[in-house]
């Protein structure tokens, strides 16, 4: 299938009924069919890994299509070019945090990202150097926890963001990185009460939140549980 064909589908799987929802969440773009996303994981299955399709996908503007070309790219064929045109393009969350969790955090550049962004002014490129924050913080089981300690600072400087779906996704950078180990737990919420110090809302609402989470006896009991854990006894894989 070429674009336009795939487009073709995409129109015919729509459900233009749930665009209001879909505004009521905060996801509008130009334009948005309303294909919902096990119809979009069908497609994406059907097609496999197409690097030059992907790119014409995204090029279409169409919400779903883009969607569609986070799935279907491969992370080892995306470039630093590639990542910075399809970022400058992010108009809401969604298409965002989809991007960081489904390709970006396996491509070869996601590590460098993440500082690159963290200072951008653009509301949605900023975000997605947080969201790849708390997906690496998830995904990247082989990092040391230098890499996430090093990060702690920069939640902490960019904590005063007021801006919604910045504040949102730092906070989810600082609950992630606490929920690794019981080493970075202590580390995130000594820099939760740092934050907790700042004179803004953004900031005192990220480490409340945080630290709420990060304190909890529900995370405290996972932690104990996994630092009692024998060296190279893998972990259960959580439920999705």
């Amino acid at each position: 299938m070429d674009s336009a064909e795939v487009v073709s589908e995409l129109r015919r799987l729509s459900r233009p009924c749930d665009l209001d929802e879909l505004a009521r969440y905060g996801i509008r773009s130009k334009v948005i069919l309303g294909v919902r996303t096990p119809d979009l994981t069908a497609l994406a299955k059907r097609l496999g890994k197409d690097h030059s399709l992907a790119l014409a996908l995204w090029r279409t503007g169409i919400y779903d299509a883009r969607h569609l070309a986070v799935l279907i790219e491969d992370p080892a064929k995306v470039t630093e070019a590639q990542m910075e045109r399809w970022a400058r393009d992010f108009d809401n969350w969604a298409i965002c945090d989809g991007a960081c969790l489904h390709l970006f955090d396996r491509t070869r550049f996601a590590h460098e990202k993440v500082i690159e962004w963290s200072s951008r002014e653009e509301e949605f490129v900023k975000r997605a150097a947080f969201a790849l924050m708390a997906v690496l913080a998830v995904h990247d089981k082989n990092a040391p926890d230098s890499v996430f300690r090093a990060w702690l600072p920069v939640i902490t400087r960019e904590s005063t963001d007021e801006r919604a779906y910045v504040k949102k996704a730092v906070n989810w950078a600082l609950r992630q990185i606490g929920k690794r180990n019981k080493v970075l737990n202590e580390a995130a919420i000594r820099t939760a009460l740092d934050i907790s110090k700042k004179k803004s809302k953004a900031a005192k609402w990220i480490a409340s939140d945080a630290l709420k989470e990060l304190r909890s006896e529900q995370v405290q009991k996972r932690l104990r549980s996994k630092s009692r854990r024998p060296a190279g006894r893998p972990a259960r894989r959580p439920s999705s």
